[in-house]
């Protein structure tokens, strides 16, 4: 099998399972616990603390770990919302369902959350955030890379606008860090999430960055753990592999970003070379260097991928049993529902190699003179 969706899942790093093993046999005490073995747990936690906060730029206080991205939203947003007790939110049409579920959560406890568009690119215009917001706005929460197309949201300059404005900035970062540079004083947020399985730790870990001073109404009541923001005691094997994975990211990025950018153009034009007709969905150059979501005309993209077992890719839709719906997120870019239910969504990781994506080109090349004959 060619896997190539890694924007869905990573495999464990090899460094990060062995971290997780180390805390899942005889390092196995709780960080709470005041002797040797408790100590050298919570040791454990907040050396992945000190990593996560290397990789994202802030001081460790501000790292909030938690399960995954999908917590790390709901706390943001729900922590932010419940501080307030009542104001707007102002979102963008593509965020992934972890952020648009929780605003509708609390749309229906009487918030008033705006949804803004997106242009052809899937890109939301800054100045558009600025004539939406009102003098009740609390949070902006915009994603920093969508997950389906790559599209890097222009998060610096949002939050340039927040900042005018006196009004807080969440991006859910999950796609992004590990493959791009993410720091959270350049991109000016206030609210930043994490997710493990996007970048070779486990599922099921995750992170919430949190600037000091920014006020968080807790998801959890109980314990002290994490300065009193997210109770409960701390799953040190995944942390413990979480901060190798972060240790990873930061000292493996800038080769990543240049091999595997260069291996996703690659699929691209051979892609192109075979199938003059193709569209490339999102911007052409403000993307993460390992997603290429590309539409074929004339084609289902469901039937595509059904045609290849040996290849592990996505789609830009939903589909339920027969039913097919278009991405709500390719909808909102205005890709009419034809070009839009074509789509396949084709995603690079660090094991990816240039045989593979040859050999993935031919067999997409192949499945489409199948189903023309």
């Amino acid at each position: 099998m060619i896997y190539l969706d890694y924007n869905a899942t990573t495999p464990v790093a090899p460094e990060v399972a062995r971290a997780i093993d180390l805390h899942l046999g005889e390092e196995f005490g709780n960080p709470g616990s005041d002797y040797a073995l408790g100590r050298r747990a919570q040791a454990a936690v907040e050396q992945a603390r000190r990593e996560a906060a290397g990789l994202l730029g802030c001081a460790p206080d501000e790292v909030v770990f938690t399960s995954g991205a999908t917590e790390a939203n709901n706390l943001a947003l729900k922590g932010v919302a419940w501080h307030f007790g009542r104001g707007r939110i102002l979102s963008s049409a593509v965020e992934h369902p972890a952020v648009r579920q929780p605003l509708a959560f609390l749309a229906a406890e009487g918030f008033d959350v705006t949804m803004l568009p997106v242009d052809g690119d899937g890109l939301v215009d800054p100045e558009a955030v600025r004539r939406a917001l009102t003098p009740d706005t609390i949070l902006i929460s915009v994603m920093h890379a969508n997950n389906e197309t790559g599209a890097i949201q222009p998060i610096a300059e949002i939050g340039a606008v927040a900042r005018e404005a006196g009004v807080l900035l969440h991006t859910d970062a999950a796609q992004s860090v590990g493959k791009i540079p993410v720091n959270v004083d350049d991109l000016k947020v206030d609210y930043l999430t994490l997710a493990g399985h996007k970048m070779y730790a486990p599922k099921g870990v995750g992170a919430l960055y949190v600037r000091r001073g920014s006020p968080l109404a807790p998801l959890l009541h109980g314990a002290s753990q994490e300065g009193g923001r997210r109770a409960g005691t701390e799953n040190v094997p995944y942390l413990a592999g979480l901060g190798e994975a972060c240790r990873l990211g930061r000292e493996g990025l800038s080769d990543f970003m240049t091999r595997v950018a260069a291996l996703r153009d690659l699929l691209h034009r051979r892609l192109r070379e075979g199938f003059p007709q193709l569209i490339l969905n999102g911007p052409p150059d403000a993307r993460l260097p390992n997603t290429l979501n590309v539409s074929f005309p004339g084609f289902s993209g469901r039937r595509i991928l059904a045609a290849l077992p040996e290849l592990a890719a996505s789609l830009g839709a939903a589909c339920h049993g027969d039913l097919e719906e278009p991405s709500p997120v390719l909808t909102a870019m205005g890709l009419p529902r034809d070009l839009a239910l074509s789509a396949v969504r084709l995603s690079l990781g660090r094991p990816t190699s240039r045989e593979e994506v040859e050999r993935a080109a031919e067999l997409l090349l192949g499945a489409l003179q199948r189903l023309t004959g």
